[in-house]
């Protein structure tokens, strides 16, 4: 009932391309690096000495509570940018890495490594570690989701979630995201191809939080209570008053005969 009860027109995805194709320019956008980010770095280099004092070590960690005994959590340490956006790499030192892409940043270490004549013609991957987007609201599984590869879309964490539910407004999804220090709040509008791929938030950055408002009748069940006539329980209190009184009349006159 309440999936015949919600319009199409505000919930179909991408009405202004369903009976034609459309073509919008989208810049590809690139995550970039910011403090407190942490990031795997692995050099490969024809000498094993070499890359075993410029990687870090694989370490095992044990979670899990006493009773149910650790469980090893084996996995590469990694580089945590910090207030500066330094990171502090081996024999080098610090090197700033802030507002850098991940290629970008495989490029300044490999720079630094031969500039100093450390290494020569190293291979240097980065990958990021703790990036992630979190999702609340009218979303199938609503969560934290890390964030694992570049052009990260708006449409990627929402699938992530497993898709809006019926009643989340398609017209109205909030991207909430930290700039410079300034709290921006962005409205996308998923009815649009047009407007999901011109909005600023179309590529989703670490720490952004997606909220899918929900609708009317989302709103309405939430605020019904047994004293309004949008409640069931209203609805079932008036059948069974209802019965009870054709109940009492049926008795009244089969004594009255």
């Amino acid at each position: 009932m309440a999936a015949s009860c919600a319009a199409p027109t505000n919930v179909t995805y991408f009405q202004d391309s369903q009976d034609q194709e459309i073509s919008t320019d989208v810049a590809t956008e690139q995550i970039r690096l910011q403090p407190a980010d942490k990031i795997a770095i692995i050099l490969n280099c024809p000498t094993t000495e070499l890359m075993n004092q410029f990687n870090m070590p694989y370490v095992s960690r044990y979670v899990g509570s006493a009773s149910d005994g650790p469980t090893p959590n084996t996995g590469v340490s990694g580089y945590t940018v910090d207030a500066d956006g330094n990171i502090d790499f081996p024999v080098v030192g610090k090197i700033q890495v802030a507002g850098l892409t991940r290629s970008e940043t495989a490029a300044r270490i490999k720079h630094e490594l031969q500039a100093r004549d450390l290494v020569k013609d190293p291979v240097v991957t980065v990958d990021y570690m703790n990036l992630y987007v979190s999702l609340m609201g009218e979303v199938a599984k609503p969560g934290r989701y890390a964030i694992t590869r570049d052009a990260f879309t708006i449409l990627d964490a929402i699938a992530m979630a497993g898709d809006l539910t019926i009643f989340g407004r398609r017209d109205n999804v909030m991207v909430i995201r930290d700039e410079n220090g300034v709290q921006k709040t962005y409205l996308v509008d998923l009815r649009s191809a047009e407007s999901v791929a011109k909005s600023p938030v179309y590529y989703i950055r670490q720490n952004d939080v997606v909220y899918v408002s929900p609708n009317a009748m989302r709103t309405r069940q939430s605020t019904v209570n047994g004293n309004t006539v949008m409640s069931t329980s209203f609805w079932i209190s008036i059948a069974s008053l209802a019965a009870t009184i054709t109940s009492t009349v049926v008795v009244v006159l089969a004594r009255t005969r």
